[in-house]
C-alpha cells in the first residue's frame, strides 16, 4: 500500500500525520528543516510556534477556546502537547515553545506508522494520497509547483480588511445601499461622515502606530490593496476619492451624498459579519480598534478579524476545495492548515485534524467524515469551502461563522449557548467517528 505523503511538519502537518497514523495508515511526513529554514523559523524541531501565547484564549466565550476544547475531546496531538507544556498566562493558553516543539517531535518521530523525512519536497508524488500542509511561508520551489496545480488562485500576500459582527453595529447611524442602486442594497451598509468627522478620522489614521514589516515581508503595494494609512499619507483627500468615496450613495436622511462614507460588505450569506471595504491596514491592532471606532455606527464594533498586511501563501479554497479539503480537480490531493485560508495556529491544527481523518477514510475506502456545522470545526471548514470566491481572504474561527440559534437570546448569553450546542453536536459526531 502506498503511504500517505504529508508535506510540511508544522501544526497542521503533524496533526494530520498523527490522526492518520493512529488509524493504522502509513505516513511519510516531509519537513525541510534543518536543511532549509523559512525566514520566520529557527528551531530544528517540528510544530514551531512564533510566540508562546500563539494559541490564544482558552475561554468558551471565545470561538478559538471552543475549537481547542473540541480538538482536546477528539484526541488532538497539538492539544495534548499544549496541555503538557502549558505555562501561566491568565485566560490564554500559552506554552513553552521549545518544550512544545520537542514534545511533538518526539511523538511524531517515535510513532511506528510515521516516517519522518528531513528534506525539502519540491514536486508532488505522482501517485497516492498527498496532504499539502506547507504553511503560510511555503518555499519558493513548492509554491511554483502549486501554481502549476491551481493556477492564479494561489496568493502570496494578505491584504486583509477588518471584519465586524452585524449585531455590534449602531444601525441608527448606518444605511443600506449599493452604489448607484446596483445589485442588492442589503449587501452593503454605509457609514456616512460629515467633513469634520472625516478630517478627525484622517488625522487619527496618519498619527496611528503602525506595524513595521519584517525584512522578508516588505511588500510593494499595488493600488488595489493599498493600506489606508499609505493612501492618507498621499493627501488628506485621497481616501475620500478612494475607498471612502461617497458618490452614488445618498444618505436617505438628507437625500444627498455624505462628505465621505465607509462601506461595509456582507461577509457571509447570513449577513452576521461585515467587511470594511478597502480598509487594508498596517495599524497595530489596539490602534485599529481605537481609530476605526471613530467611524459613525462602529463606536461599539466587535472586531472578529483585524486588518493585516503580511506574507501568507494561501489558495482560494472555496473555488478549489471540496468540504473535505480535497482538491476538486484531483481529489487525491488534500490541503491542510493556513494554506487553505484558515488563519491562526489552532485553526491550522483543526484543519490538519480533519485532513488526517479524510486521508484515513480514503485509504479505508470510506466517506470522509464532515463535522456538524454547529461545531467550531464544522463552521470553519464550511467557511473555507463556501465563502465568496471573489472576496475570499484568510479567516480566524469566530462565532459569526456559526449557524444562528433557533431562538433569540440575550447577547451576553449567545456565545456560551453556541458553545454548549457545539459540544453536544460534537459528541454525537464523535460517536459515529470513533
Amino acid at each position: 500500500m502506498t503511504p500517505v505523503t504529508i508535506i510540511g511538519a508544522g501544526l497542521a502537518g503533524c496533526e494530520a500525520a498523527w490522526q492518520a497514523a493512529e488509524r493504522g495508515v502509513q505516513v511519510c511526513l516531509y519537513e525541510m528543516k534543518p536543511h532549509r529554514y523559512s525566514p520566520a523559523h529557527q528551531l530544528e524541531g517540528l510544530a514551531e510556534l512564533v510566540c508562546s501565547n500563539s494559541l490564544r484564549g482558552a475561554d468558551l466565550g471565545n470561538a478559538v477556546g471552543l475549537l481547542k476544547e473540541e480538538l482536546r475531546r477528539c484526541g488532538s496531538l497539538i492539544m495534548q502537547a499544549a496541555d503538557a507544556t502549558r505555562v501561566p498566562a491568565g485566560g490564554a493558553l500559552a506554552v513553552d515553545r521549545d518544550l512544545f516543539s520537542a514534545w511533538i517531535t518526539e511523538r511524531i518521530s517515535s510513532h511506528p506508522n510515521i516516517t519522518l523525512i528531513r528534506e525539502e519536497l519540491t514536486c508532488l508524488p505522482a501517485e497516492g494520497l498527498v496532504v499539502i500542509a506547507s504553511g503560510p511561508l511555503t518555499s519558493d520551489a513548492l509554491a511554483e509547483e502549486l501554481s502549476r496545480l491551481v493556477g492564479e488562485r494561489l496568493y502570496f500576500y494578505d491584504a486583509i480588511a477588518p471584519i465586524v459582527t452585524a449585531e455590534s453595529l449602531d444601525r441608527s447611524k448606518i444605511y443600506a445601499a449599493s452604489r448607484y442602486g446596483k445589485g442588492d442594497p442589503d449587501d452593503y451598509l454605509n457609514c456616512p461622515m460629515d467633513q469634520e468627522q472625516y478630517t478627525a478620522f484622517i488625522v487619527a489614521v496618519q498619527a496611528a502606530e503602525k506595524v513595521a514589516p519584517r525584512e522578508f515581508e516588505k511588500v510593494v503595494h499595488f493600488d488595489g490593496c493599498m493600506p489606508i494609512e499609505e493612501m492618507a499619507a498621499r493627501g488628506d483627500e485621497t481616501l475620500r476619492f478612494g475607498p471612502m468615496k461617497p458618490v452614488g450613495l445618498p444618505d436617505p436622511t438628507t437625500g444627498r451624498d455624505p462628505w465621505a462614507v465607509v462601506q461595509l460588505r456582507a461577509e457571509n450569506n447570513d449577513k452576521t459579519l461585515y467587511n470594511l471595504v478597502g480598509f487594508q491596514t498596517k495599524m497595530t491592532w489596539p490602534e485599529q480598534r481605537r481609530v476605526l471606532r471613530m467611524i459613525p455606527g462602529l463606536e461599539q464594533a466587535d472586531f472578529v478579524r483585524l486588518g493585516v498586511m503580511h506574507r501568507n501563501t494561501f489558495i482560494n479554497a472555496p473555488a478549489l476545495l471540496l468540504p473535505t479539503q480535497q482538491l476538486k480537480s484531483d481529489p487525491r490531493i488534500i490541503f491542510a492548515g493556513q494554506i487553505t485560508g484558515v488563519e491562526g495556529y489552532v485553526e491550522s491544527a483543526g484543519s490538519g485534524f480533519l485532513a488526517g481523518l479524510t486521508a484515513a477514510a480514503l485509504v479505508s475506502g470510506d466517506q470522509p467524515p464532515l463535522p456538524p456545522q454547529e461545531t467550531a470545526l464544522g463552521a470553519l471548514i464550511h467557511h473555507i469551502s463556501n465563502a465568496d470566491v471573489r472576496h475570499f481572504q484568510p479567516m480566524n474561527v469566530n462565532y459569526g461563522l456559526f449557524p444562528s440559534l433557533e431562538s433569540r437570546v440575550k447577547k451576553k448569553d449567545r456565545k456560551l449557548l453556541l458553545a454548549e450546542r457545539a459540544l453536544i453536536a460534537l459528541e454525537g459526531w464523535k460517536q459515529r467517528l470513533f
